[in-house]
């Protein structure tokens, strides 16, 4: 099953892979076993907004082989318009699906983010590692990194954080810090790893880690998990979500059914 197997719906400019996450994951292993790297992104409301003002955000997306909806109201407008989306695809449960689909094969991930080592417990990409290869028969770690905040800036840490993850050869790369500069670290990385896929997944690292709890299934089903996103981090969110995000989002669906 390759990426070309699947047709794009699209949606304000940006082209999403009409594919489930069960397909998602069908896709990476055959690509791992035929010596095919890649890139995967699960743009929400927030990043297709970006998208549409910011050069950087839409070169992102134009690199990417697979580049599926990670938020219900971009499933809305793709069936509003008449041309349905499958099912919602995120990056937090991506984290374990490819994990699962992984181990099966014996392939190795390397996963980067989380919180910071404390006294009491190991940085959250360990732990985080730890808890796949647990739950995922099979999988090997080919390390983890939690890099400091600002670690990009500083050339020298840079570098060796790049040259770590280049020497480690994983199958695939989980970057959790954060939109946009785990999609920059990205594809940064991709230059020395042509044969291995990455994920940028946000918050998916600290979900695994049981650093952050991710919201229940029913307001993941219905759209609702951005509500419990907000109550837990409603000074980094409110600003985003309400002032900038709703009204984008109402601003597509309304497109989207006009369209239709």
């Amino acid at each position: 099953m390759s990426v070309e197997a699947f047709d794009r719906v699209q949606l304000d400019g940006t082209g999403f892979d009409r594919i489930t996450e069960c397909e998602v994951v069908a896709v990476v292993r055959e690509a791992i076993a035929s010596g095919r790297g890649g890139r995967i992104m699960t743009p929400n409301v927030d990043i297709l907004r970006q998208a549409q003002v910011n050069k950087r955000v839409r070169g992102y997306l134009d690199d990417a082989d697979l580049i599926v909806a990670d938020g219900m109201p971009l499933v809305w407008a793709s069936r509003l318009s008449g041309t349905p989306l499958p099912e919602r695809v995120a990056g937090s449960s991506l984290i374990w699906s490819l994990s699962a689909g992984l181990g099966r094969d014996g392939r190795s991930i390397f996963v980067i983010g989380g919180n910071p080592a404390t006294a009491e417990a190991a940085d959250g990409a360990t732990r985080a590692a730890r808890r796949l290869a647990e739950d995922c028969p099979g999988l090997r770690i080919a390390g983890t990194l939690c890099p400091e905040y600002g670690f990009e800036r500083d050339r020298k840490v840079y570098a060796e954080f790049r040259a770590a993850v280049t020497a480690a050869q994983p199958d695939l790369v989980f970057v959790g810090l954060g939109f946009p500069k785990q999609e920059k670290v990205i594809t940064k990385l991709r230059e020395g790893l042509p044969d291995t896929w990455f994920i940028g997944c946000g918050a998916a690292v600290n979900f695994v880690a049981g650093d952050v709890d991710r919201a229940p299934r029913w307001m993941q089903r219905t759209g609702l998990e951005w509500a419990h996103r907000l109550t837990t981090e409603p000074g980094r969110l409110a600003g985003r979500y309400l002032k900038h995000d709703a009204p984008y989002a109402l601003r597509l669906l309304t497109a989207a059914a006009t369209r239709r």
